[in-house]
């Protein structure tokens, strides 16, 4: 069964957290995972990789440069399930 967006984002958020030790609540949708949330690319690789375990979903190395902020990994995610 596909998650709603909300409940994407509070997954990601807690990988984000998991991560990063960055509070679930700072995870919002037009956070830009490098400028504000200030994640590097090896962090990023780990919340991808945890995000694909959690949601089932296959995010792709090309299309993981794609997702700048948190809605571009929401969306992708929620389409991916779809």
């Amino acid at each position: 069964m596909a998650n709603s967006e909300q409940e994407i984002l509070s997954g990601l958020a807690e990988i984000v957290n998991e991560e990063t030790g960055l509070p679930t609540d700072s995870v919002e949708l037009d956070k830009s995972f490098t400028d504000d949330l200030d994640i590097d690319s090896l962090s990023m690789m780990t919340i991808v990789v945890n995000a694909e375990e959690k949601f089932s979903v296959r995010i792709p190395d090309d299309d993981v440069k794609n997702l700048s902020t948190v809605r571009d990994a929401v969306a992708y995610i929620a389409q991916a399930q779809g």
